[in-house]
């Protein structure tokens, strides 16, 4: 979901996972071009991790990891990577880290991969957070998704207004 340097060589790596939800995870040598991670760690990634819980913070850290789907569509395309973005930027938004989360998990799943199958539209975005609102509880039917979901955390991401007015032109 996110990436962030660490040291010269090593990355922390926000990820969205079905049975432990989001987390972070330090990839030591994530950097190194010739390093076990290499090629392996970037945005919108789909992976089978390993990684190792630590005792005293909510960074663990990642042994190892092999993608299952590279979602290099994704990147091809402004307007995909910047929806894909706000979806993964909405949900670190209303989830709490290490929480179990599998129909989010699913949701976020299912939204990157109709971005691959259909390239990023309005009604993506908008299917995107009507599922939400209604898997946290949190939709009315007197009012849009992203009103609910707004009401009830308090705001939205930055990403979304850039997303509407992008996919709007």
């Amino acid at each position: 979901m996110r990436l962030t340097k660490l040291t010269e060589t090593s990355l922390i790596v926000h990820w969205c996972t079905r049975d432990h939800g989001l987390i972070k995870t330090v990839a030591k040598g994530g950097r190194r071009a010739k390093g076990a991670f290499a090629g392996k760690l970037d945005l919108f990634f789909e992976a089978e991790l390993n990684w190792v819980r630590s005792r005293k913070s909510e960074l663990h850290t990642l042994s190892e990891i092999a993608v299952l789907d590279y979602r290099e569509h994704i990147r091809k395309r402004y307007k995909d990577t910047l929806v894909a973005s706000y979806f993964v930027e909405l949900l670190a938004h209303v989830v709490e880290p290490d929480h179990p989360v599998p129909e989010l998990y699913d949701l976020l799943k299912r939204g990157l991969g109709y971005i691959g199958d259909h390239g990023a539209d309005q009604r993506g975005v908008l299917h995107f957070e009507h599922e939400l609102a209604r898997l946290l509880g949190v939709a009315h039917e007197r009012s849009s998704a992203a009103m609910a979901l707004e009401q009830a955390f308090g705001s939205m991401p930055r990403a979304r207004s850039a997303c509407i007015d992008e996919l709007g032109s």
